[in-house]
């Protein structure tokens, strides 16, 4: 798949990051990842772009790690599982990100998807994902800076899909309500330890859920009192 002209993203930095993320996009192959659009874009990203500098030698590792302010990247199999779970019934236009923090998630998405949006509360967090998409040349993601005591971009929506990086205690209403008829959201949910993930599907107004598997996340920021 070659590059999308709408975002000529830079590359890596040379051989080393091209076989290292070849040997990771295989590890999530012999885990199930089957999705090739998924697998593409995953190769296609250079997550060593999205990690301290003292984690650059990690940065390829199938696990988490931590990005400060509390806060970790995704280990690349749930980015991979999660971005699977969001285009398996068809690519949608435009996604709500919760969460932006390192920006790779985002960036997964933005090698599928058309344009993405994407909301981080912590605001150093924000500022260093904002310049790090300019420079990668993510032109087709749009982050903002979280409203307080506001969920998600409930005047930008109704969208077709939400994807939340962060944990929720239980589902929150906010977002359903900023979900499209016909869209999905793939939300983790549970107290910490106890976390499974969801995925919501918005049908004639009404609200469809199925659990998967058992995840681990941070929780979402200033969860927003309106949950059911």
């Amino acid at each position: 798949m070659s590059a999308d002209p709408r975002h000529p993203h830079v590359r890596g930095m040379g051989m080393a990051s091209a076989r290292s993320r070849a040997r990771l996009v295989e590890r999530l192959r012999a885990l199930g990842i089957d999705d090739e659009r998924v697998l593409d874009a995953i190769n296609r990203v250079p997550r060593h772009e999205f990690v301290d500098e003292a984690m650059t030698s990690r940065a390829y590792d199938d696990t988490a790690l931590p990005i400060g302010y509390g806060q970790t990247i995704s280990q690349p199999y749930i980015v991979g599982e999660m971005t699977r779970l969001l285009i398996g019934e068809g690519v949608p236009e435009q996604v709500l990100e919760i969460g932006t923090g390192s920006g790779y998630q985002a960036a997964v998405l933005a090698e599928i998807v058309p344009t993405v949006y994407s909301v981080e509360r912590v605001e150093p967090l924000y500022e260093q994902a904002r310049r790090r998409f300019a420079r990668l040349g993510y032109r087709n993601i749009r982050v903002r800076l979280a409203r307080e005591d506001v969920l998600g971009l409930p005047d930008y929506g109704p969208f077709e899909a939400i994807l939340v990086t962060a944990g929720a205690e239980s589902l929150p209403t906010g977002l359903l309500e900023q979900l499209a008829e016909g869209g999905r959201m793939i939300v983790p949910v549970g107290a910490s330890g106890d976390q499974r993930l969801i995925v919501v599907r918005r049908e004639n107004d009404t609200f469809v859920r199925e659990t998967l598997d058992a995840v681990s996340f941070v929780p979402l920021i200033h969860e927003s009192q309106d949950v059911r």
